[in-house]
Formats: C-alpha cells, structure tokens, sequence
C-alpha cells in the first residue's frame, strides 16, 4: 500500500543498496521466521530484524520527530481549558511523552495476546479532546481531571475487553473499504500539516507569513533532495535530516527559541495521580466509551494499512492484539497523568517513506519518548523544532498515507459500478468535517464525536455500504487481492 511498496522496487539491488546492508528491509514478502536465505539459514521477516545501535537510535528518534507536536497538543489544549498553571500544563506533556512511550512498547514489543508486534506507534487520541473539554466544563477545576482520569480507565478496560469481539469486523475491511479509509488518513491529516506551515498558531498576528511559509517550503524541498540524493541509512533517515536542517534555517531567521531548554528541568517522574485519585461519573464514562470506540476504529484502519505497507498483512488475530495494546495503554495512562492512547497515522506514513519495518526502531521510539517523558529538558529540545518545520515534512509524510490508500483501491474492483459507489460516497461522507468544520455544529455533542471526525465518519459510511452493496441478499464475488 506504500508508494513504491518494497516487494514491487523496480530496481532490486538499488533498493537493498538503499536499505542498507544490515537491515535487510528488502526481503521478500513472506519470508518470515524460517524462511531459507542463503545456504538454508533461516531468515526473520523485516518487521522482527534489528538494527545496529546508531541506526536503531536515529530512526526511532526520526518516528519521534513527526509525532512529538501530535503527543504534546491534546495536553495543552485540556491543561488550557481546565485552567491549569504553566508549570502543569508542561507536567501533563511530559505525563503524555512517557504514557505514550509505555503505549509504543505495548504495540511493538507486546506480550501474550497485547500488541500488533509491527512498527506501530500508539501516542495520544485527540479524538477525546472535545469530549474531555466538555466533562472539564460540566465538572469545573478542581474535578475535571480526576473525573477525566476516571472516565479513560473505564474506556481502556472497555476497549481490551471488547477487543476480541470489535476484531471480527476485519471481514468488513475489504480493500474498497481500507483504502477509502487510509485515503481518509492521510486527507484528514494534511490540514494539520498545513496549519503547522503557517506556524501553528491561528491567533498569531504572523500566522501564514511568507516567512513561515517559506521555512516549510524549503524544509520540504531539502527533505525532497535528501532523500534523492542520500543513499543507504542515510536515505532512510531523510526526514530527520530533513528537520535537523529546517530547524537551522529556522534558526538563522530567528524562528526557533532555545528559551525552553534552560527553563525545563532536568528530571522528573510523573507522579502517579498527580492531579488526585480517578473520580467516576456515569455521564463522562459514556463520553469516553464512545471516543474508545472511534479510536478502534481508526486503529483498525492503521493497522491494516501498516500490515500492507510492511509486506505482513493483519489477520483477526493481529488485529485483536493491537486492539487490546490500545485498550490497557489508555487503561493504564491515568496513572502517570495521560490520556487515551491510539495509532499515530503520521508514522504509518514515514514507514511507509523509508521501508524501515523493524519493530524495534520503533520500540526505541517508545524508549525515547519515555526518557523524554522523564527528562523534561530532553523534551524541551525536541519541542524546539518549529511548527512550520513539521509542517513541511508533515506534507510528505500525511500525502504517503493518502496515496497509499490510493493504491489500495487500484485492487478494490472499481470497475464494479456498486464498489465505485461505495468509495465516492465514503470520500463525500468523510471529507464534509475537513472542508466544512462547522457542518455538524447543530447536532449532539455525543453524535460530534464521531462526526467530526473524517476518518471516523468516513470508515462507518464505507462499512455500512461495503454491507448494503456486497454482503447483505447478495453473494458478493472474491474481491482481487491488493497485491499480485
């Protein structure tokens, strides 16, 4: 489902040339643990092959890099709203850095039925951001958090319990169906990126300056001949060097401000329950279900777009591990002061850019952001990366997933008139909360959650008629297979 998918490089040598020697990232589909390679050694499969330390540490930290402003915005934003002091507000980012860090290492590494076991990064939902905003509305301060806190544990045990049951639905995830959704992924993300190239802040007397514009451009274009021009390791870290060199573009122009870093401290553990022990209100608890719910939805669809892009397709069991990963991290996040976990598309995207598959480059990514999370000075330099900076990767990164939804649907039969249908409306359907944010603006704040949401939207619009068209009184004929 990637771009150039890694089983269909049109030059084998050059790509393994590219991929680096030690990482064997281009091994051919299939070939997992027991595989022959060589003289009858066994082979693991991409996904489970490790990487040397420095390139272990630098393409972890480059996962970092595209999802740090995407982990520490839903804090900010609810710290703001609960009316929190600056010195809290930055406790609750960090509290997010290290829940989504634990999060990241549930999906990656896992253990017994918990965890996708792909390069699957899990961080903060900002699906529950509007909801959690109206429970700190309807509980004032000194309530809203601990009754927040509440809600989500409540959520994370709903979701790993309902996990085995929700990963059924997998048969209603054809390829019509996922790669409207992933299509969905990437469009919905792409105006974040594009608020980011303007600096991020709407509010802003400068806010999409040429000068902001400008330093998204350029770090796009450097990004671009990087990656044309790099070979090797080098190549894959492109992104990275990508914002390394951004960040002192920003710099010259005075952008960027290392304020921060002096003011951050050097350590400190987010204490468990810092903000008071969970409270349980019925009211919130329904909220928070409703918000776990969206956010399986998407993980499902993130989950089986990585499956694609890594050449390891998710089957029903895959799908029920990842599922439970996202229910006992968002479980478990209200003890060290975070919020409800779920898949980063950002990162399916980047994976999908530089062909690293290896869960560990992205369980370093986890142990970083854990450190981060630990060490709010390191996390101060990773935020000084400029919006407009991530912005113009954000670009690259968001337009991967969406054309990998594309390819998705050149094996989705649309030459059936009915399937064609499905993939026109579903587009309509999940674009209308990206083009038109206020559409909704009249329905219930419950019915919001899921409506203003494109990827949400669009995917039960897209289940609901994959059933009308090719499952319900018919007996729908075998959908070709993504790949040949």
């Amino acid at each position: 489902m990637s771009p150039v998918p890694p089983a269909q490089e049109p030059d084998t040598a050059q790509a393994a040339a590219d991929s680096g020697p030690a990482t064997d990232t281009d091994t051919a589909p299939g070939a997992g643990a027991g595989a022959g390679a060589g003289a009858g050694a066994p082979s693991r499969h991409p996904v489970d092959q490790t990487l040397p330390p420095l390139k272990l540490l630098s393409a972890g930290l480059q996962h970092v890099a595209a999802m740090y402003a995407g982990v520490v915005a839903p804090p900010l934003v609810v710290g703001i709203g609960v009316g929190l002091s600056t010195t809290d507000i930055a406790f609750l980012m960090s509290a997010s850095l290290f829940t989504s860090g634990i999060a990241t290492l549930l999906q990656t590494l896992g253990f017994w039925k918990v965890g996708a076991r792909l390069p699957f990064v899990n961080g903060v939902s900002f699906a529950g951001v509007a909801p959690m905003l109206a429970i700190a509305k309807a509980e004032g301060p000194a309530d809203a958090l601990p009754v927040i806190y509440g809600a989500v544990i409540v959520a994370g045990v709903f979701g790993f319990l309902l996990a085995p049951w929700f990963c059924k639905l997998i048969r209603f995830f054809p390829p019509v169906v996922t790669g409207t959704v992933i299509t969905l992924i990437g469009v919905s993300l792409l105006p974040v990126a594009f608020n980011w190239a303007q600096g991020g802040n709407r509010q802003a007397a400068d806010y999409g300056s040429l000068k902001y514009i400008g330093l998204a451009t350029a770090t796009l274009l450097v990004t671009v001949a990087l990656r044309r021009l790099l070979r090797g390791f080098l190549k894959q870290i492109a992104v990275l060097l990508g914002l390394v060199a951004g960040t002192l573009i920003a710099l010259a122009l005075g952008v960027a401000d290392f304020s921060a870093v002096g003011d951050a401290d050097l350590v400190g553990f987010p204490t468990p329950f810092h903000f008071g022990a969970p409270q349980f209100a019925a009211a919130a608890i329904v909220s928070m279900c409703i918000v776990m719910l969206v956010s399986m939805t998407e993980s499902t669809a993130d989950v089986l777009a990585l499956g694609e892009i890594v050449d390891r397709p998710a089957d029903e069991k895959t799908l029920a591990a990842a599922l439970r990963a996202d229910g006992l991290g968002t479980a478990v996040s209200p003890l060290f002061n975070g919020f409800a976990a779920s898949a980063f598309a950002q990162n399916v995207g980047l994976v999908a850019i530089t062909k690293v598959r290896s869960r560990f480059v992205v369980a370093s990514a986890g142990g970083i952001l854990i450190l981060l999370g630990l060490c709010p000075a390191l996390a101060s330099v990773v935020a000084l990366i400029p919006q407009p900076v991530l912005g113009g990767v954000g670009i690259a990164l968001f337009g991967t997933v969406a054309a990998s939804g594309i390819q998705t649907l050149t094996g989705a039969a649309l030459d059936r008139g009915d399937n064609i249908l499905i993939v026109a409306i579903s587009l309509g359907a999940g674009i209308i909360p990206i083009a038109a944010p206020g559409f909704y603006h009249s329905f219930p704040e419950s019915a919001r959650i899921v409506l203003d949401s494109g990827i949400s939207t669009g995917c039960v619009v897209a289940v609901l008629l994959n059933l009308a068209f090719n499952h319900l009184g018919t007996s729908p004929s075998p959908t070709p297979p993504t790949r040949p």
